[in-house]
């Protein structure tokens, strides 16, 4: 068994080196661009991890672990354009850097690429795989765009917000560790816990994202704190202080979500912490993370085996970036 750390080191070294063709330049160096800054490789080494908690890793688990980083890219540079996001990892995003419409055709040409890896699995397991990426791929662009709704809408339950992340963000989190179980050779039932663990604990990783960009360290995260503040993304921290906040907090959080103030990531920040609303997403996160070791612990191998995912968990929930 690996670590997580040792195997997103050997995924990195077999994902390096170009994944495009070298003309057009204009449209395949911005891909490459944005691939050569790195991050974390969550997902991807989740394909492995899935895979390696059943049995030694499958040659197809690096196909598809390589699809996934691409499908991800593909996401975060269309995301980054809706966002209006100036910065990614540190770095200047590919809109801010080549213009939209190269990075529109740039994340359009990086989703293509990814089917390419899907298609080179062995036959006997592709129809199985590529259903479960296709309805992961469609459940990704259905949060997303929930996520564009949400933002023009005056309130947003918690039932809805968790819905929308869980097609966002922990759909993908989820498929990748299942995909690895199915490479893995085993049941249906360990596949439904391992993909429930996946899920829940991506809820839990999106809490503590909605965490950060409101009081994160920009260094260490590597974008500009606020983002969802100056976006009026109906944040977990957003949609608790519009239930705990005074008759006098939540006048002025409407206002101050009405107008761009050079002041108002500071002015909504005082505000979630009076209302208590950091400590209260941290309490909700342990309740999303403690679910997601429920189905780790539920599923039918060796306890040994499921220590590097365990480890991955407070890894992921510990994070400061």
């Amino acid at each position: 068994m690996q670590t997580f750390k040792e195997l997103v080191a050997d995924f990195a070294e077999r994902f390096a080196g170009s994944h495009f063709p070298a003309s057009p330049a204009t449209l395949y160096e911005p891909g490459e661009y944005f691939l050569s800054w790195g991050g974390k490789r969550i997902r991807p080494v989740m394909c492995l991890m899935g895979n390696e908690l059943f049995d030694t890793i499958n040659p197809d688990a690096y196909h598809v672990a390589t699809a996934i980083e691409l499908f991800h890219n593909f996401t975060l540079i269309h995301d980054d354009i809706m966002d209006e996001a100036s910065l990614r990892r540190g770095m200047e995003t590919v809109h801010m850097k080549y213009g939209i419409n190269t990075a529109l055709l740039t994340g359009d040409v990086m989703l293509i690429q990814a089917y390419e890896y899907v298609n080179k699995i062995s036959p006997q397991y592709l129809p199985r795989i590529l259903q479960l990426f296709n309805k992961t791929a469609k459940e990704v662009c259905e949060g997303q765009q929930l996520d564009i709704d949400f933002e023009k809408m005056p309130a947003v339950s918690l039932d809805a917000y968790i819905d929308m992340i869980s097609l966002k963000t922990s759909v993908l989190l989820a498929a990748s560790l299942e995909i690895g179980a199915i490479l893995g050779g085993t049941s249906e039932g360990n596949c439904r816990h391992i993909y429930e663990f996946g899920k829940n604990l991506g809820i839990a990783f999106q809490i503590q994202d909605d965490f950060l960009d409101a009081f994160g360290d920009p260094e260490k995260f590597g974008k500009d704190v606020g983002g969802d503040i100056r976006q009026n993304k109906k944040t977990f921290l957003l949609l608790h202080a519009l239930e705990a906040a005074s008759a006098e907090q939540k006048k002025e959080l409407a206002q101050l979500m009405q107008e761009d103030a050079p002041d108002k990531v500071h002015k909504v920040l005082a505000i979630f912490k009076a209302c208590h609303s950091d400590a209260w997403a941290n309490e909700l996160k342990e309740k999303y993370l403690q679910t997601a070791l429920r189905h780790l612990d539920s599923i039918a191998v060796l306890s040994l085996r499921k220590k590097p995912l365990e480890e991955l968990a407070d890894f992921l929930i510990q994070r400061e970036y």
